[in-house]
């Protein structure tokens, strides 16, 4: 390994630091993963203020480097940060506008986003955070422009997430545009959580639902998550879970933040990322066909604007070259 030329991640430490937030990020990139036979990250703790640094849960961390060696990260990581109220340091958030400046990937997890919408690097870009915060976040910063439903938020250069755990998801995320996602898949088992979760943290927030329309609602969405060839309509998908169109729309948006038809084409996008992912030799149109798109057409435009790309250029970026 050429430590000149290995990608650097840089995780910030500071005072009052969530733990989960930070293993995430360690158990991601410290970890030295010969068997995927790819040139793996170097990777960096660094102290964004002066010690003695308490971490939740009572343990004390001592960082090995300084803010110095966000000079050299190509990419750099905040956890969750303390407390949303709390202006980050004045030094950290001038190495994180020289980082940006000079093309450095910066990404964090949760109320991490704090810090760099304090640093002025969000500005007229789309981010994410918990729940809890996304509207102190807006309120706050309003040239920021929260998609509270987002379980993380790719801009290119930043990318951030939503509370603890959509940490993960964004980490592999980063693994799969680093690395394609044979290697991101198989990270992704390695940890045991999915290589993608579909949908937003609407469906984590707290709200009351009845419990036999809860359970109507999610019984549809695992029926539609096996059949998605079939053609589904709001009447169709209505008539199958014993609810009126109406309801059906009202519980949709309230356990997922979107109406039935989007999800249903973002569970056909999921499909056909697996497809394009583990199945080389399928056709786009028969990849379209099978994910329940009905057109090469309509998949193409669905999966553009919800992927963010071309299904083409997809698997030419995250596809298995086995058969």
């Amino acid at each position: 390994m050429n430590e000149s030329t290995t990608h650097l991640v840089a995780a910030l430490a500071y005072d009052k630091l969530c733990t989960f937030e930070f293993g995430c990020v360690t158990e991601f990139f410290a970890l030295e993963r010969p068997e995927l036979g790819v040139d793996w990250y170097r990777f960096a703790v660094c102290a964004a203020e002066r010690g003695p640094l308490r971490a939740a849960g009572g343990i004390t961390l001592q960082a090995p480097y300084t803010l110095a060696m966000l000079d050299r990260a190509q990419t750099i990581v905040i956890p969750g940060w303390r407390d949303p109220d709390e202006s980050p340091p004045a030094p950290l958030l001038r190495k994180l506008r020289a980082a940006y400046a000079r093309g450095a990937r910066l990404c964090s997890i949760c109320s991490g986003v704090f810090v760099l919408a304090a640093a002025g690097v969000l500005d007229g870009k789309r981010a994410t955070t918990h729940w809890r915060y996304a509207e102190r976040l807006q309120q706050r910063y309003p040239d920021v422009r929260v998609e509270p439903y987002a379980l993380y938020v790719d801009e290119g250069q930043i990318l951030t997430s939503a509370g603890s755990a959509a940490g993960l998801d964004m980490l592999l995320h980063l693994v799969r545009r680093d690395h394609g996602g044979a290697v991101a898949n198989r990270v992704a088992q390695r940890l045991v959580v999915a290589p993608h979760r579909e949908g937003g943290q609407a469906q984590f927030v707290p709200r009351p639902m009845p419990r036999d329309e809860g359970s109507r609602l999610a019984r549809l969405m695992d029926w539609v998550r096996a059949n998605p060839r079939r053609a589904h309509s709001i009447e169709s998908l209505a008539a199958r879970a014993a609810m009126s169109p109406r309801t059906l729309q009202r519980q949709f948006r309230e356990a997922t933040g979107m109406g039935p038809y989007e999800w249903v084409l973002r569970e056909r996008v999921a499909v056909a990322r697996d497809l394009l992912e583990s199945r080389p030799r399928l056709t786009i149109a028969r990849v379209a066909e099978l994910a329940g798109f009905g057109s090469e057409e309509s998949m193409r435009r669905h999966f553009r604007r919800i992927a963010l790309t071309s299904p083409t250029a997809y698997r030419a970026k995250f596809g298995s070259s086995d058969g």
